[in-house]
């Protein structure tokens, strides 16, 4: 895959995940938010990562930064919502999100080395 393609593909998931964390969950998924947040993170770190292996780390720290920032976009949004619509629009700030983040950023990119350290070219 060529890398105009790779930062395409990657562009157009980082927009959908923008948009996507930025919408309330409906109520059934409220149980499981700690378990989303990792799963998501863990997904788009390992996808990331082998689509740019050269950047692993850059990507690693990019996403964990990218999950801090996008909890405080909530906060300041669902203020702005509230003073607009008289409502929040969103789940709210959330400690244990950024947690999760980072845990799912942490196996993503754990499974990712494991595979290039398994699989290095024999020469």
């Amino acid at each position: 895959m060529k890398n105009t393609n790779k930062i395409i593909l990657i562009s157009i998931l980082a927009v959908c995940s923008i948009i996507g964390f930025m919408v309330r969950l409906p109520r059934i998924f409220h149980h499981f938010d700690q378990e989303l947040h990792a799963i998501f993170y863990f997904i788009a770190t390992t996808l990331s990562c082998i689509l740019f292996p050269k950047r692993w780390l850059f990507l690693s720290i990019s996403l964990t930064l990218f999950g801090i920032i996008i909890e405080y976009a909530q906060a300041f949004s669902n203020k702005i919502s509230i003073r607009i619509i008289g409502k929040a629009i969103h789940g709210r700030f959330d400690l244990a999100d950024i947690k999760s983040n980072i845990i799912g950023v942490f196996c993503g990119l754990l499974l990712f080395l494991l595979f290039q350290i398994s699989y290095k070219p024999k020469e």
